[in-house]
């Protein structure tokens, strides 16, 4: 999944098989960490995974920092099934009613329209003056602009 150019438009590269294994490293340390992370993604019908879901601390600093992010890659075959959006919103519920957190944000490249459907189908919304250039990538990157959408939750809002 990783190393799939469709799965990985708006990420800077595809991963090498090495990378991919840090990257599970660096999941399993974020959950030691901080108690949540990116959770596995599975099929139940086939027990097959088909990518992940989940929550992370943004790693950077920006205006909106810190934070933590709802997240998601999910392999191609199974895109416009529903099962990010299903995912996500048992992710945002656990992120509110057993993390007690008060918010999330979500981001993404302006082209990134499937990521931003799902964002808005989630209820998160976009304020244009919220938007950022991403710190981890160079100027002139042309993933460097990201827009940002917001997730309040329900007792954080009265």
């Amino acid at each position: 999944m990783n190393a799939d150019p469709r799965v990985m438009e708006f990420f800077p590269d595809c991963l090498t098989r090495e990378e991919s294994d840090q990257l599970i490293e660096s999941i399993e340390n974020h959950f030691d960490n901080h108690g949540f992370g990116l959770f596995a993604a599975e099929l139940k019908s086939e027990g097959k995974l088909i990518g992940f879901i989940g929550l992370h601390v943004a790693g950077f600093q920006a205006h909106f920092t810190p934070c933590v992010e709802i997240g998601w890659r999910i392999a191609a075959p199974y895109w416009g099934k529903g099962l990010a959006t299903e995912g996500s919103r048992e992710v945002i519920r656990f992120a509110f009613d057993r993390l007690k957190l008060e918010s999330l944000v979500s981001f993404t490249s302006p082209e990134n329209g499937a990521s931003r459907r799902l964002m808005e189908k989630l209820g998160m919304t976009h304020d244009p003056k919220d938007d950022f250039d991403h710190p981890k990538l160079p100027p002139g990157h042309r993933l460097r602009r990201n827009v940002l959408y917001r997730l309040k939750s329900l007792n954080a809002q009265n």
